[in-house]
């Protein structure tokens, strides 16, 4: 039986709920106003009131019982006497449980080993039985709920209350949600960054200029050699937050200064749509752009002008094609950022006598910075979490050069590569890249709190 079904259940009793309370309110609205009176709340609010009683525990117990019952089932059906022949080993014996119960649920036709087609009648009889309980009980709940609240539709019973406190404790947990979801993966990273400084000392792991961890090496040889960081973060910073803001800043504040100043409405109208494309388009893509047609050229290109050391992977190509991808970042931000500066500040400069481009440069701009800046910090934390086009095109060298035609790594990329393939998570290769990743959340985080700062105290010198 499939866990859906209490689910759609609970939903289309809150439906008949919400119908019969709904007429009945209505039913006694007629009676109060004959008499001169009136309801406290609208039928509507009745109607939700009795709906939400039916559907909310219905719900929660559906739920709650989707995620339990298959533990009830596997424990019904190893009482079975065809459950005893079960090899002991676990993943052999969860393997034909498994091939047992999806033949028994219809999302398999066949079973390869024999001794799941045995356990197929049982699985089949257990999970009838824990469906027809879960039905049962959601059922109950629901008529529960539905009788309870159904009593209470009165005159003076204040519905719209009672609702409008549900309404606003799913609006609270909606925005505890994002809260409560960083607060996961702040602890998550912290937990497996602690495991992983038991074996390399955060020093080594900060200041290090030699990155080589070994999946394969014993868990403690070479902890102070294969795990210094400082070329990740180098590369990171040197592709994503110094060769892409070359590209995307001046670009992005160009365009949006021609957009918002200088355009036409007719070319304004389809030039920003066409720019804001750029943020639609998979990375992959970007990534393969990288790899096929900029990554070739820079080679040539240095090749040409005396550079032998020039690379099919370089840090330039990946720079330029992740500038080119946070161009619609900076634009937009600074677009809007400049589109909001009040017509007043404008006319005035122009009266005082000020050119166009000195009112940009020294009224529209200064007005706008903290939309400039909240763009630029956003495009910086985007480029420095892109992986894509780094795997594609920077290459998996990780070193310490200014040599732009040079191949590099980022942080992202080691992320990757550490979490991909056969490593065990007790290994510090594995667990490196959960330090790796808690040092590019806090960079991240620190550049928001300074984008923030930056913000308020402009915001607060221009209103």
């Amino acid at each position: 039986m499939s866990p859906a079904i209490p689910i759609l259940l609970a939903l289309a009793l809150g439906l008949i709920g919400w119908l019969a309370a709904r007429a009945r309110a209505w039913t006694i609205r007629k009676d109060e106003r004959a008499a001169g009176r009136d309801l406290h709340s609208l039928p509507t609010y009745h109607a939700w009131y009795v709906a939400l009683w039916i559907v909310i525990p219905a719900l929660l117990f559906s739920i709650a019982w989707a995620s339990i019952s298959p533990g009830l089932v596997v424990t019904q059906v190893m009482a079975d006497p065809a459950a005893a022949r079960l090899p002991a080993f676990g993943f052999q014996r969860d393997g034909i449980l498994a091939e047992a119960r999806a033949l028994a649920s219809g999302s398999a036709d066949a079973v390869f080993n024999q001794q799941a087609r045995a356990l197929v009648e049982p699985f089949r009889a257990a999970m009838r039985y824990y469906g027809v309980i879960g039905i049962a009980i959601t059922l109950l709940l629901a008529f529960a709920g539905g009788a309870f609240a159904f009593l209470r539709v009165r005159p003076q019973f204040k519905a719209r209350t009672s609702v409008e406190r549900v309404v606003l404790g799913t609006l609270l947990a909606a925005s505890l949600a994002a809260i409560f979801t960083t607060a996961g993966i702040v602890a998550s990273l912290a937990f497996e960054t602690v495991r992983f400084f038991q074996f390399v000392n955060p020093l080594d792991f900060l200041f290090g200029t030699h990155w080589g961890p070994d999946s394969m090496a014993g868990a403690t040889q070479g902890v102070k050699t294969n795990y210094g960081a400082l070329p990740l973060f180098w590369g990171t910073i040197f592709i994503g937050a110094i060769i892409a803001m070359i590209v995307s800043i001046p670009l992005g504040m160009m365009s949006a200064v021609f957009l918002t100043q200088y355009a036409t409405p007719t070319v304004r109208r389809w030039m920003k749509p066409i720019l804001e494309i750029l943020a639609g388009v998979p990375t992959v893509v970007y990534g393969y752009f990288a790899a096929l047609t900029i990554a070739p050229m820079i080679r040539d290109f240095g090749h040409a002008i005396g550079i032998a050391s020039a690379s099919s992977e370089s840090a330039l190509a990946a720079g330029l094609v992740m500038g080119i991808m946070i161009i619609p970042f900076v634009s937009s931000m600074a677009d809007d950022s400049i589109a909001a500066v009040p017509q007043a500040m404008r006319d005035g400069s122009l009266a005082m006598g000020a050119t166009k481009s000195e009112t940009i440069r020294r009224v529209l701009l200064p007005a706008a910075l903290p939309g400039i800046v909240a763009g630029i910090m956003l495009a910086v934390s985007r480029a420095i979490g892109e992986t894509m086009i780094v795997v594609m095109a920077a290459g998996a060298t990780a070193r310490l050069t200014a040599d732009p035609f040079a191949s590099m790594t980022t942080v992202t990329y080691q992320i990757v590569a550490a979490l991909t393939g056969e490593g065990s998570f007790d290994h510090p290769a594995t667990l490196s890249a959960f330090a790796l990743g808690m040092v590019l959340f806090m960079v991240t985080f620190l550049l928001n709190y300074i984008a923030l700062r930056v913000v308020k105290r402009f915001r607060e010198a221009y209103d």
